[in-house]
């Protein structure tokens, strides 16, 4: 049951674009306690139907830039057969370390633009009411 529970949280997340790996990832490690290198594996053909499935949405809504799509995805197959041989290669440990640490990027980044939006809002909302 955890495991259709995991599918379908990261499957939500990735569908909105949010990269539902990084909560796969997590999820397979802290839930099911695989290591490190398995779950990372997993969540990369976990990654396959899923994408497939935001790109033909994202498509049809006509929101995807076909030609910067391209360039990325070509270097970032270079990226990932170099991320792939740097993982295989590097103890489980120091792999956890690594994924937290860049965990924790993404949620002080993430919560640095919280606080700058509200910050613009509240701006407009002062400016607003000394025009009133």
């Amino acid at each position: 049951m955890k495991e259709i529970i995991i599918g379908v949280v990261s499957g939500i997340v990735s569908g909105t674009g949010m990269g539902g790996g990084t909560i796969l990832i997590f999820l397979l490690t802290f839930m099911c306690g695989l290591e490190q290198h398995i779950a990372q594996a997993t969540n990369l053909i976990f990654f396959i139907p899923t994408s497939i499935v935001a790109i033909i949405v994202n498509i049809k809504n006509k929101n995807i830039d076909l030609k910067l799509a391209t360039i990325i995805s070509t270097f970032g197959i270079l990226g990932a057969i170099i991320g792939a041989n740097l993982s295989i290669h590097t103890e489980v440990q120091k792999l956890r370390k690594y994924f937290g640490i860049f965990l924790a990027i993404i949620a002080i980044h993430e919560i640095y633009t919280i606080i700058k939006q509200n910050k613009k809002t509240k701006m407009g909302e002062n400016k607003t009411k000394l025009r009133q």
